[in-house]
């Protein structure tokens, strides 16, 4: 039987283990995600995004980082305990170190990126709740990694998280998404156990396909450099929202 997303308790999310095992060091597909991400985003005017969301954010601050060259206010809406106090520590107190080679890379490649880290999240705005309750069509600018494929075993629910996402923007607002390639129910560190949605860019395609307009759909190779969590890959998006759907 499939785990769905409410089977989980996100409030156990190892945090320290996710983020040794993926953020104290910028890997190789982490780099090439910033690298489509940063072509995408220097086609917007910096600021000229009034409010976005980073749908599910997690402890991941590089796609803050890279809204921060065109948004002048995001949200980063996460459920989690543990994420939501590192978010919020990450915001008010200073990144940590780690994060600085990510910084580096995205105002290297979008000057529109503020020139400090603590620049680039000072416009984080974090936000403790479900994105499933968020009101829809209240944002310009919807980014999501590594969320709809990596919190259900069930593949209607996943094509609900991605219509959620889709749904959280107006009428023509940007979406830009990352999602891992043919990802199993997964492993951090040597015993928790996370729900996992196999998706390849066919499978992306075909849900947000009906969704939107100038949907763009590519893919990066495994990463040799993290931990082997069964997945063949990436999947990278943009598009923007349909008028009508």
């Amino acid at each position: 039987m499939s785990i769905l997303n409410n089977d989980v308790n996100w409030d156990s999310w190892p945090l320290e283990e996710y983020l040794a095992e993926n953020y104290r060091e910028l890997h190789p597909s982490d780099a090439a995600v910033i690298e489509h991400h940063s072509a995408f985003y220097r086609t917007l005017p910096p600021g000229s995004i009034d409010r976005s969301v980073e749908f599910g954010a997690g402890p991941n601050l590089y796609p803050l980082m890279l809204a921060a060259g065109a948004s002048r206010h995001l949200e980063a809406v996460e459920a989690g305990t543990a994420n939501i106090s590192y978010l919020r520590r990450q915001v008010a107190q200073g990144p940590d170190a780690s994060w600085l080679p990510f910084h580096a890379l995205c105002r290297r490649l979008n000057p529109a990126v503020p020139a400090t880290l603590s620049a680039a999240l000072s416009d984080v705005h974090v936000v403790h709740g479900d994105i499933r309750a968020l009101a829809p069509r209240q944002y310009g600018l919807a980014s999501m990694h590594f969320v709809a494929e990596g919190v259900t075993e069930d593949f209607g629910e996943f094509k609900d998280f991605c219509r959620l996402f889709v749904d959280s923007v107006v009428p023509g607002g940007h979406l830009i998404a990352a999602f891992m390639e043919n990802m199993p129910t997964y492993r951090i560190g040597t015993a928790s156990r996370w729900p996992g949605c196999p998706v390849d860019p066919d499978l992306v395609a075909e849900v947000f396909a009906p969704l939107t307009d100038r949907l763009a759909v590519s893919r990066i190779d495994s990463d040799p450099t993290l931990p082997d969590y069964g997945d063949s890959g990436m999947v990278l998006l943009t598009a923007a929202a349909a008028p009508q759907r």
